[in-house]
């Protein structure tokens, strides 16, 4: 019978374990989406490669640093796991019916979420390098120190401190080091007006993001349920299954609604990160609450998240994704709850009583306590070794490569190819010769004279705009500013005497790569033109190559199509 159940649970473990690991895709995808399209592939790459990193420094002294005997600080028996000598010390943790290494596993897979949330929140913006050697120090000695604290037999757990799945473990930990992270590297280029107020950087694949939530709603079943480590109680399984994904409905229902009433409209990206909120804020509980009470906890969290948003928007706290929102303060709101909802009774183990159910303060009281050592550790450690990072190699990359796109400049991949790719050369077949060009007609030769083109009074310019994505704002004030009434936009690819991007496809060169452009094109009346160029040459100048060029053409009329008016008076008036 013995070994029975221990298959039983090794096999829950073994899938539970599963679903967690794949929760990395879910994680990329949703910051890929809510990123730009120039900083995907960068995205992607910090998402497959943080959970490298964290399983080797996890490997290396976490393992050991968090469950190697119970001093109450940190681990310090049998450190070191690779070479075997020491497994059977650990026969025993968290549970006896699962072999060493399928316990190893399931715990690596929650250090690798703490680390993966840290890559949203700095996205756009960080060293591809420092992210590495972040997660690496994060993974290897910080998040192991909170652990050992909640459940590898430290002083929190001493003084009876409840975190099921790990919102003070896990989301707090990777929340407060995205915030330190944050707040130490500054904000986008662009995120907050000369008047301080933020502005809009909307994500470039909304689709990518709601796929890349569904996996982390899928993922979030072996989260939650498998922290049991057994299938001994399956009441005890599905209650927690159901509590996850009651607050989690909840959360969509609310951050919806919330979203409507404060922004006008029901912001996807809002109820993105409600979801993600209800989640985040159950999973600490999960084990210790009813299902009524599940869903109360949900639909706060759905609210919490739209203002934390903005409420750290205010603070010039730029975070891409809005990981600080829904990992630390919906990860802070749920350790919380477990003081405020547990039900002693709800399940095989929950065995003490919150606030609301007649537990007094006593719970409560070491929820907060946790909340403030873990925030406090976690945010200074962590700052000290982004610091520790600004001051070597940098931490921050240049704001020419920020505006190009951290895709060219820290890997030299491009996420979507351009519509001009190279052929193979086997492909390509020689042109036809062109026809000899016909001989030139007579004329007379005449003195050169300088011709400079001065429109007549009323008369209409076109002129076609080519330049920076990332200069469109100043431009677009600044025609506003002259009194131009519209205008036409739209993203192109091209290149002038810079050839293009070097970028490479799996170690091979791409010959023909056009960069990003923008084309703006207005039709001017009434006004000097000598003026409007040089306008617009202030606005666009950077004194590099690919500032663009303005292209300046004659227009016969305009017509407008609702009014029928003509000329200049058809540019005036809205349209």
């Amino acid at each position: 019978m013995t070994e029975v159940i221990s298959i039983i649970d090794t096999l829950w473990v073994l899938l539970a374990a599963i679903l967690v690991f794949f929760m990395n895709l879910g994680f990329a995808s949703v910051e890929a989406g809510f990123a730009r399209a120039k900083n995907c592939v960068n995205i992607l790459s910090k998402n497959f490669i943080v959970f490298a990193v964290s399983s080797l420094g996890f490997m290396l002294l976490g393992w050991g640093l968090m469950f190697g005997g119970d001093n109450p600080f940190v681990g310090t028996e049998h450190l070191f796991v690779l070479g075997g000598a020491a497994l059977s010390f650990y026969n025993d943790t968290l549970t006896s019916t699962v072999p060493f290494w399928g316990k190893f596993f399931f715990q690596l897979v929650f250090c690798g979420t703490a680390a993966t949330i840290v890559s949203g929140a700095v996205a756009e913006r960080i060293k591809y390098l420092s992210f590495i050697l972040f997660s690496f120090v994060l993974t290897l000695v910080i998040y192991p120190i909170v652990g050992h604290w909640i459940w590898g037999g430290g002083w929190l757990a001493d003084l009876g401190f409840m975190d099921f799945a790990g919102d003070a473990a896990v989301h707090s930990v990777g929340g407060w080091a995205a915030l330190a992270g944050a707040l130490i590297l500054g904000p986008r280029i662009g995120k907050y007006g000369p008047d301080g107020k933020p502005q809009a950087i909307p994500g470039h694949n909304m689709s990518l993001a709601v796929i890349g939530l569904f996996v982390l709603w899928l993922g979030w079943f072996g989260f939650n349920p498998g922290s049991t480590m057994s299938f001994q109680h399956p009441a005890d399984v599905m209650h927690i299954l159901v509590t996850t994904n009651t607050a989690a409905i909840a959360a969509v229902l609310t951050s919806t609604v919330t979203s409507w009433l404060v922004v006008g409209k029901p912001d996807l990206g809002m109820t993105v990160n409600g979801c993600l909120a209800g989640l985040v804020g159950i999973t600490g509980s999960c084990a210790y609450v009813s299902i009524e009470s599940s869903l109360l906890i949900g639909a706060i969290a759905g609210v919490l998240v739209v203002f934390a948003v903005g409420f750290f928007d205010s603070l010039h706290v730029d975070d891409p994704v809005g990981a600080t929102a829904v990992h630390l303060c919906c990860g802070v709101f749920g350790t919380l709850c477990v003081g405020l909802f547990a039900q002693e009774g709800v399940t095989t183990l929950s065995t003490r009583n919150g606030l609301f159910f007649g537990g007094g303060f006593g719970l409560l009281g070491v929820q907060a306590l946790g909340v403030l050592a873990v925030g406090a550790f976690v945010f200074v450690s962590s700052g000290l070794v982004w610091l520790a990072l600004k001051h070597t190699v940098g931490i921050r990359v240049s704001r020419e490569e920020e505006l190009a796109g951290l895709d060219i400049g820290e890997h030299g991949n491009l996420a979507y190819p351009d519509f001009a790719p190279a052929l193979p050369a086997e492909d390509l077949s020689a042109p036809e010769p062109l026809p000899a060009a016909a001989a030139p007609a007579a004329v007379p030769v005449q003195q050169a004279v300088p011709v400079e083109h001065r429109p007549a009074a009323g008369a209409l310019t076109k002129l076609s705009i080519v330049t920076n994505q990332a200069r469109f704002g100043r431009l677009q004030k600044t025609l506003e500013d002259l009194g131009v009434t519209g205008m036409t936009v739209t993203n192109v690819f091209g290149y002038g005497v810079q050839k293009g991007h070097e970028a490479t496809f799996r170690g091979l060169p791409i010959e023909a790569r056009l960069l990003p452009k923008l084309k703006v094109e207005v039709v001017v009346s009434g006004l000097p033109l000598d003026t409007v160029l040089d306008a617009v040459r202030r606005a666009l100048y950077t004194g590099s190559i690919g500032d663009g060029k303005i292209f300046v053409y004659d227009v016969e009329n305009v017509v407008k199509i609702r009014t029928g008016e003509q000329g200049s008076e058809a540019l005036q008036g809205a349209e």
